[in-house]
């Protein structure tokens, strides 16, 4: 088997490692354009495999929380190129990960008028971060058949503005509790047409939009992130063996560059997907009460999956493949400066002396 510091192709990319940077929100995009300070801080992790970027919204009425960044206008496609170029000069490659939330954000984000949407109008019970405090989200607006040609035609040019902006492709965000994983739920996804009722129906809007994306900026350029049994952002999945069943044998014939589990309780389903699915599995691994950490790359080497991402040490040390080929220290991350602010606990933290 091989090991994490091994290469792998991925699409049309070589990585040069299995140590992949998890998608981290860090709330710094402020006024949704992307920044000087994020180029820093995506280029200072540039010996990545791979890196996946915060969770960026395909279009205004997929805003969920503050400060998160857009790809949607020319403006956030300029910003974007800033990142992209930055991180490419430093020898990197780097996915967007396109993160519509749904059902999950609070009105006070979004433009008067428009409204947060969902496969069926039942509300999160979660509360959003606006600035001065907390706020309820809201009840969302059912997607009729044409909201939801709509809503895939955005992931569409999301996805083709990335490319512009100069991604090597991107990751649609079926996780975690937003907008394509409430189409997967049994909660959020009360319909009784195509696209809810039993788990075929209820993987449709996740094929759809990865088949649309694939065909207009090619599935070598496409993954998709999926959390089976997670219950974030007050989702339940009755039937998750056969959902997510059901969802890979739609997406095997796409082609996908990669596959990304965000693992659950089910390690079960992971193994599943691994022995489906045909393209590169990417795993974060479950680790209750813990951070992923070097003894997760085992799982690169008994087969469970092809590369590991890295979340908060990651954060914390700009060049986490060295320090974990070389075991050497770890930079602690500090919580408090997680979402928001300057660059503190953003690109403050030093990376090791060559």
């Amino acid at each position: 088997m091989p090991s994490a510091f091994d290469p792998i192709k991925l699409g049309e990319l070589t990585l040069p490692h299995r140590v992949a940077m998890s998608p981290m929100t860090r709330n710094r995009a402020y006024g949704t354009v992307p920044n000087d300070l994020m180029a820093e801080y995506y280029a200072q992790r540039a010996s990545a495999g791979l890196i996946i970027t915060e969770g960026t919204q395909p279009s205004v009425v997929g805003q969920g929380y503050l400060n998160s960044p857009g790809l949607h206008s020319e403006e956030q496609v300029r910003g974007w190129r800033k990142v992209t170029d930055a991180v490419h000069a430093n020898g990197g490659r780097i996915f967007a990960q396109l993160m519509h939330s749904g059902r999950v954000g609070h009105s006070s984000l979004l433009p008067d008028g428009v409204r947060h949407v969902g496969p069926s109008a039942v509300r999160a019970d979660v509360q959003i971060f606006i600035g001065d405090g907390m706020g309820d989200a809201p009840v969302p607006v059912e997607l009729t058949e044409e909201g939801i040609a709509a809503t895939i035609e955005d992931h569409v040019q999301a996805a083709a503005n990335a490319i512009d902006a100069g991604f090597d492709g991107v990751e649609l965000h079926g996780a975690n509790g937003y907008l394509i994983h409430q189409f997967l739920s049994t909660n959020a996804n009360r319909r009784t047409d195509r696209w809810g009722g039993t788990h075929h129906n209820r993987a449709r809007f996740a094929i759809e939009v990865a088949k649309a994306v694939a065909e207009r900026i090619g599935a070598h350029r496409v993954g998709m992130r999926l959390s089976p049994g997670v219950t974030n952002n007050d989702i339940h999945e009755a039937d998750p063996h056969d959902t997510y069943a059901a969802l890979v044998d739609g997406l095997k014939p796409l082609g996908l560059a990669y596959l990304h589990l965000f693992e659950g309780p089910y390690r079960d389903i992971t193994q599943q997907i691994r022995k489906e699915f045909d393209g590169v599995l990417v795993l974060n691994p479950s680790t209750p009460g813990s951070t992923t950490d070097k003894e997760s790359l085992e799982l690169i080497e008994d087969g469970t999956a092809d590369v590991i991402t890295f979340g908060q040490l990651f954060l914390a040390n700009p060049d986490l493949p060295r320090r974990l080929r070389e075991n050497k220290p770890l930079n602690t991350p500090d919580h408090a400066t997680y979402y928001g602010g300057d660059h503190h606990g953003f690109t403050d933290y030093p990376a090791l002396a060559e």
